[in-house]
């Protein structure tokens, strides 16, 4: 019985087990990446800047500090797509996966770390065992197409050789669907910025990432079945859609004639180009045009894109799309005088409301600290470090191009809020908490004066 209760009580928690597998990922990423072999100098690229390029690719983030296509050789570029490929796949399913290969069975507590991870709710003796199986089979199909469709366009295309398009197809596929934003080229996509099939298919691949695995797998499951589709299917759907077009008319309202930008452009490629960055907000890292050159208009308005996010339980960051949906609709009930916040035909549970709320003002705080931390620790503007701030914690990847000249305790702030970012303000909370408090009474109930 002592043993029994000592055991319970030196038992991490999920979230906890989730925290420390991304630690340790990292880690080990930081390791093989600061060797002379991933350099393409010969020499160590240091201790930070490996822990950078290392949690950023496990968080699948994309900023960087060294250019991916010149500081690192083929054994660091392919260390890069495995930690991108593992971040985005997820600790705890990778794990489960090789368990289900090994063993054929995942044991209650693989289980409950998976459920963890992904937020999944399990339904029934051995429903996260198929999940991790439809998930890695719904990824690698997902990524083999993207890969096919850019190898075979830039080998005919831009007359790359057979290998080397195989590499950038695959490479670049994989880093798009987890939303990593990782390039093997050094202008990034800019040279792509009026190839439509290069733009859209790193568009799609980002978009479906961005969706989450539950919206995937109910695509796949129900296909086009608007009644039984459900609440959170139809939020993430109708919130993508809203924010992409919006997205995409304000950066090209924005951008149509700066000269840096889409200004030397012909029509159809500034829309196409606004399309592209719109994505991007959906928490990837790629560009098409020099978001330096951007202006701080736009800036902002991408602001609030990155920290929204897109869907949850997937390769996005941010507070995500249903997040910031639910506490949209609490306003528009509370301004209608509504007894209850109805969303699609369905009433919304209370305990989402306090989810929401506690989610999006962790995530205020922690940005707006992190914002202070660099203003102390740097002498850049606001509107940039806002930026990379926002970019970091919605782990977007996207930059004003400050990221390599950041002091290292900049840096370090950044790994502290990609690893906030992916993990997410919710799970890191729950796994910082020692003990969880049980009330067995209720106080007085009272209304303060709101407003």
């Amino acid at each position: 019985m002592l043993a029994e209760r000592a055991q319970r009580r030196f038992a991490f928690h999920p979230t906890q087990v989730v925290l420390f597998g991304y630690l340790a990922l990292i880690l080990t990423g930081t390791a093989l990446l600061d060797t002379p072999w991933a350099s393409a100098s010969g020499k160590s690229i240091g201790f930070v800047d490996a822990l950078f390029t290392a949690t950023s690719a496990v968080c699948v983030t994309g900023l960087t500090v060294l250019d991916t296509a010149t500081a690192f050789t083929d054994f660091g570029r392919v260390v890069i797509l495995v930690l991108i490929q593992l971040g985005g796949l997820g600790i705890m399913a990778v794990a489960g996966l090789v368990g289900l290969t090994i063993f054929r069975r995942l044991s209650k507590r693989s289980s409950s770390l998976i459920s963890t991870e992904f937020r999944a709710t399990v339904d029934g003796k051995g429903s996260i065992r198929d999940m991790v199986g439809r998930i890695a089979i719904v990824v690698f199909s997902i990524e083999a197409i993207g890969a096919v469709i850019l190898m075979v366009w830039l080998g005919s295309h831009y007359k790359m050789s057979v290998g080397e398009a195989a590499w950038s197809g695959v490479f670049h596929a994989v880093s798009a669907f987890n939303n990593a934003g990782f390039s093997l080229y050094t202008d990034n996509f800019i040279g792509f910025v009026s190839d439509p099939v290069v733009s859209l298919t790193i568009a799609g691949l980002i978009i479906l990432g961005g969706l989450g695995f539950p919206v995937i797998m109910e695509i796949r499951r129900l296909g086009w079945a608007p009644l039984k589709w459900s609440m959170h299917f139809k939020i993430v759907i109708v919130m993508t859609a809203l924010l992409l077009v919006g997205g995409t008319f304000y950066i090209a309202v924005l951008e149509w004639n700066n000269p840096g930008t889409l200004g030397p452009l012909e029509a159809p490629s500034k829309i196409l180009a606004a399309f592209f960055q719109s994505v991007q907000t959906r928490t990837a890292g790629f560009n098409s045009v020099d978001i330096s050159a951007m202006y701080t208009e736009t800036w902002f308005g991408m602001d609030i894109l990155m920290f929204i996010g897109a869907g949850p339980a997937g390769t996005a960051g941010g507070i995500k799309i249903t997040t910031f949906a639910v506490l949209l609709a609490i306003v528009i009930t509370e301004l209608r005088g509504d007894a209850a916040v109805n969303i699609f035909g369905k009433r919304l549970s209370r305990a989402v409301h306090r989810q929401a709320i506690t989610i999006a003002l962790l995530a205020v705080g922690v940005v707006m600290a992190s914002t202070v931390f660099m203003q102390l620790v740097t002498d850049i503007d606001l509107d940039r470090l806002f930026f990379e701030v926002i970019s970091a914690f919605g782990t977007v990847g996207l930059s004003t191009g400050i990221t390599s000249t950041l002091p290292d305790a900049a840096l370090y702030n950044l790994i502290a809020l990609m690893i906030i970012g992916r993990i997410g303000t919710l799970t890191l909370g729950s796994a910082l908490i020692l003990q969880h408090r049980v009330l067995h009474y209720e106080l007085p109930k009272e209304r303060p004066l709101i407003g």
